[in-house]
This record gives structure tokens, C-alpha cells and sequence, in this order.
């Protein structure tokens, strides 16, 4: 029998006999491995079918063996379905004796690839199917792909990665197929140990990643031990790839573990020590990846141990926007609900490096300032210590700045800074009172967002508890004349009218303020809400009428 007889009989053999093991109910696990096997050597075989050589004595010899053992594996299996056998002991030994020899075969295919004795040159390739085309085609395509991958060559296998990674880009169906045909992922996540073939590796299960369904199955064949392993000692590229399929798997808190587990903290703060040395885009992911970690109490306190904190803080003055953004929002995530936390990054200088991003000499964008500000709200908020540091490292000064000379984004993040720093103390109100924050938030009140003239006005009305700032207010006559000016009687139903009446009940309380509210020409526009019936207006004009009457009964006991 010549060597193309031998191989179409092998084919039509095993597929026989995965049809029969199905049948078998004894031994039930033993004949589920040597049906893996029996795949595997039929994807195996089907490959060197597609292929054009000459007919060579190692391929001969190695198909010829695997027609006695499939031989064999028949016999074994009528036995199992009859039940004839012997004993069950025996019967195991015979059932582990035909696992191994599966295996060999399986082996020696993959060595006549190796050598070149069946060469990439000579494969039948497949094309990739038409959008349109059936889940049964795509299935097909996949499964060539996959016999490649098995048994071809170095080159052979990481074209045949690189096709799928392809198809997998542009269409989802790939993926849902891989998952279900038994041991590609298996097969790939070994890939991730290679050298020639690693970075299509990474790349193929990070694309996998990005399916919610898939990850548990990556998780199930064992993806993270040698993801760290690429993480430690792959490409730069392959370090991407992977760091970028670990953010997505450890979405899932789950799996933080297993990181953990296999040092996978470890590899990734060293890679956060520098974005000289590893590159922005693989330093950001790794602190993506952490990000999801830090939410594991003990894996926080290694981290916090290991010097992470004076890391992210280094790194939150990187010259790259999307480093420094990564790490100031790690930092802010470690520091969430956590003192200790809180008070190492202070130590570290992390207020001071904060701080620094919203100075307006800086280049940073709104973007990292924006992150800047969230991170010391976050940070600082419960630590009179750490206001005084803010305040030191010209915090104040940066804040009133963007207020008066930033663009609308800028303006609207230092609008929100005045108001958090506002709220954290009254010595933090008299300082902003004093540095000329209440004339320039007297201008938002006028805006048209609602939103920026209800955060103006709530804290103008913090500061103007301060007695010291309403007599500063006060002494501006262009203040309360601005504030009055805006009460249009005509809108008696809008929230502005609200929010600016609420800071004019705050000045009625002084007598310097009721004076100057008399003597406004705007004092109409108080009085015509007054007379429509609004609240607020009422209660100042009876503040304001009662002045007017101790100032006339004051004058008459003075005659």
C-alpha cells in the first residue's frame, strides 16, 4: 500500500473511531483523553493530506505505525463497548498504553514538519471566507488554521496565528468557534512560551480577551501563569499584549489571585519604574492592571510595601499624558477609603507633584489636570495637614488663575477646586476672601450654564459666612450692585433668581450690606420679586424695612 493509500485510511479510520468512542460508557474519562488524542492526530493527518511532497521513509514509516495502533485502539474499544474485557486494571493499563502511543504519533508528525520534510511551500492554503459566508465555512477555515498551528513549521504556525488574529479583528464569529473547537486555546496559550511565535500568541488571546464570554474560558486553560512569563521576559511588543489581556481577565476581582499568585504584582511594578525604560503605552497598561488589582486589601499592602506609591508619584511627572493620567488615577484608587494610604502618598510628595499639574506655567493638559484635582479631592480632603501643603505648593494661586484666564474646560475644573477647597475649613475661606476669589466668582453667576452658576454661587455663599468676607464684599460697590443688577424681576420662576437671592439673605445679615443694598439703583428689582410673591426677596425687604425703621426711630431720640 503506497503512502497516499495509507493516510486516506488512517483519516477514515480515526474518524470511525471517534464516532465509536462516543458509544463507550466505561472508563468514561480515560476515552475522553484518547478522543482529545484522536482529534488531534486527525487535524494532524488532514494537514499532510492538503500537502504536494514526494514520498519520504519517515512519513511512511510514522503513518504505517499509526494504522497498527489505530488498529489496536479498535480492539480496545469493542472490548470497552462489549464489555469483554479481562479485568479493569488490565483494561486501564491498555487504555493508558494507547494514550501514550497517540502521543508519540502526534510527536513524530510535528518532528518530520520541523526538519522540513513536508515544507510550507508545498500547503494548500486556505482562503479566509466572504463576510457572508456560512458558520460551517468559517468553522472549516478555523480548523485548517489550527492543523497548521499543530504541526507545520515555525513560520507556518505564526502565519497561521497572524491569519486568524486577522479574522478575528474583523469578525466576532471566529472567536465564538475557537472557544468551541477543543484545543485551540489550549494550543495557543502554549504558543506564549515560544519565541518566533509569542507576540501572535499574546496578541491572539488579548483579542480573545475582549469578549466577556471568552474569558473564563482563557482563565479555565490557564492564560495567566504564562502571560507574567511574557510579562518578564517577552518582546516589548508581546509585554503589551499581555499586560493588555490581564487588565481585561482581572476586571473580574476573581482572578486577581492568580496574578498574585504567580508573581505577577512583582513583574508589573517593575515595568512601572520607568516609562523610559519599557515604553508609555506597556508602563499605562501595567498600571491599568494593577488599578484592578488594588481593590484586594493584601495585594494593596504588598504593593504599598514594595515602594509603589514613590513609583506612581515619579510617574505622575512623566512628560507622556497618558502615563501620568494612569498613575495619578491609581494613586487615587489606592488612597479610596484608606488613611494610611492617604497619608504615605502625602509623605511621598504626591500633594506637591499634584499640585505642580495644575500650575499654569506647566503644559499639562485639562485632561491630567482634571485627574490632578480629582486625585487631591480624593487625597486630601480629611487632612487639615495636607490643605496647608496645598496651600504652600501655590495650589490658591493656581486655582484663582485658570478662574480668570482659562478656557471654559480649565475654567470649569478650577470652578469646582475653589469649591471643594471652599468646604474644607473657614481659614481656607478667609484665605480665598483675602487672595480676591469673590469678585471673579461674582462674574460666573452670569453664566449660562446652570450648573457653573449654582457651584459659583454655593460658594460664594460658603465664604460670605466668614465676617471678615462679607465686610471685604461689601466694600466693593460693584459687587452687590453686580448681584442686584442680575435679579431680573421678569424671570421670577429661574434658578438664577434662587441662587442670588440666597447670597443677598446672607448679606442682609450685615448692616454695612443693607446700606449698601438701599442705596443701590437696583433695589426695584429686589422689590418687585418681594411684590410677586418670592420668599427670599420678601425676608430681605422686611430686613431691609426694618433698618430703615430702627435708623428712622434712631434719629428721633438723636433730635
Amino acid at each position: 500500500m503506497d503512502e497516499n493509500s495509507m493516510l486516506k485510511q488512517s483519516i477514515i479510520h480515526i474518524s470511525s473511531l471517534i464516532s465509536l468512542s462516543h458509544s463507550i460508557k466505561v472508563f468514561s474519562s480515560k476515552w475522553q483523553s484518547i478522543r482529545t488524542k484522536l482529534e488531534e492526530l486527525f487535524t494532524n493527518l488532514t494537514a499532510i493530506e492538503n500537502c504536494e511532497s514526494s514520498d519520504n521513509l519517515s512519513l511512511s514509516i510514522t503513518i504505517e505505525s499509526i494504522l497498527a495502533t489505530l488498529k489496536n485502539c479498535d480492539d480496545v474499544a469493542r472490548r470497552c463497548l462489549d464489555c469483554s474485557y479481562v479485568g479493569k486494571l488490565h483494561m486501564q493499563s491498555d487504555l493508558d498504553v494507547l494514550c501514550s502511543k497517540l502521543d508519540i504519533h502526534t510527536k513524530s508528525l510535528s518532528d518530520i514538519y520541523a526538519v522540513g520534510l513536508l515544507t510550507q511551500s508545498y500547503a494548500i492554503v486556505v482562503s479566509r471566507p466572504s463576510v457572508s459566508a456560512s458558520r460551517d465555512d468559517i468553522r472549516f477555515y478555523v480548523n485548517d488554521l489550527l492543523s497548521r498551528m499543530k504541526i507545520g513549521c515555525s513560520d507556518m504556525k505564526k502565519q497561521a496565528l497572524a491569519a486568524f488574529n486577522d479574522a478575528v479583528s474583523e469578525d466576532e464569529r471566529y472567536v465564538k468557534i475557537c472557544v468551541e473547537i477543543d484545543g485551540f486555546l489550549n494550543l495557543v496559550v502554549n504558543f506564549l512560551d515560544g519565541d518566533e511565535i509569542q507576540e501572535e500568541a499574546a496578541k491572539c488571546v488579548s483579542l480573545i480577551a475582549g469578549f466577556d464570554a471568552c474569558r473564563g474560558v482563557l482563565i479555565g486553560v490557564g492564560v495567566i501563569s504564562p502571560l507574567i512569563r511574557v510579562l518578564e521576559c517577552g518582546t516589548d511588543l508581546g509585554k503589551e499584549f499581555a499586560a493588555r489581556c490581564l487588565m481585561k481577565v482581572t476586571e473580574n476581582s476573581d482572578n486577581a489571585w492568580s496574578v498574585s499568585a504567580h508573581g505577577g504584582v512583582t513583574a508589573l511594578l517593575k515595568i512601572c519604574g520607568s516609562d523610559v525604560d519599557y515604553g508609555v503605552e506597556l508602563v499605562s497598561l501595567a498600571c491599568g492592571v494593577l488599578k484592578n488589582l488594588v481593590g484586594v486589601e493584601e495585594i494593596k499592602r504588598f504593593m504599598v510595601e514594595e515602594g509603589a506609591i514613590s513609583r506612581f508619584i515619579n510617574l505622575a511627572g512623566s512628560k507622556d499624558e497618558i502615563t501620568q493620567i494612569c498613575s495619578l488615577d491609581l494613586l487615587q484608587t489606592m488612597g479610596y477609603r484608606d488613611e494610611s494610604v492617604r497619608e504615605a502618598i502625602i509623605k511621598e510628595g504626591g500633594i506637591r507633584a499634584m499640585a505642580g499639574i495644575l500650575d499654569p506655567k506647566s503644559s499639562f493638559s485639562s485632561k491630567a489636570r482634571e485627574v490632578a484635582f480629582k486625585g487631591i479631592a480624593s487625597i486630601c480632603f480629611s487632612s487639615e495637614n495636607s490643605i496647608s501643603i496645598l496651600i504652600y505648593n501655590g495650589f490658591m494661586d493656581h486655582i484663582l488663575y485658570f478662574l480668570k484666564y482659562g478656557d471654559v474646560s480649565v475654567q470649569e475644573l478650577a470652578l469646582k477646586a475653589a469649591f471643594w477647597l471652599c468646604g474644607t475649613s473657614d481659614e481656607a475661606k478667609k484665605l480665598m476672601g483675602d487672595a480676591g476669589f469673590m469678585p471673579v466668582l461674582v462674574r460666573f453667576l452670569d453664566s449660562k450654564s446652570f450648573e457653573i452658576r449654582e457651584m459659583a454661587a454655593e460658594t460664594l455663599s460658603s465664604m460670605l459666612i466668614v465676617a471678615r468676607n462679607r465686610k471685604k464684599f461689601v466694600q466693593n460697590d460693584q459687587n452687590v450692585g453686580g448681584l442686584l443688577q442680575m435679579l431680573d424681576p421678569g424671570e421670577v420662576n429661574s434658578g438664577n433668581k434662587k441662587l442670588l437671592l440666597s447670597i443677598l439673605m446672607s448679606l442682609a445679615n450685615s448692616s454695612s450690606a443693607r446700606k449698601k443694598i438701599m442705596s443701590s439703583g437696583y433695589l426695584k428689582n429686589i422689590e418687585k420679586l418681594a411684590e410677586a410673591e418670592v420668599s427670599d426677596a420678601k425676608k430681605i425687604v422686611r430686613k431691609l424695612s426694618c433698618n430703615r425703621f430702627r435708623s428712622i426711630l434712631n434719629g428721633f431720640w438723636h433730635s
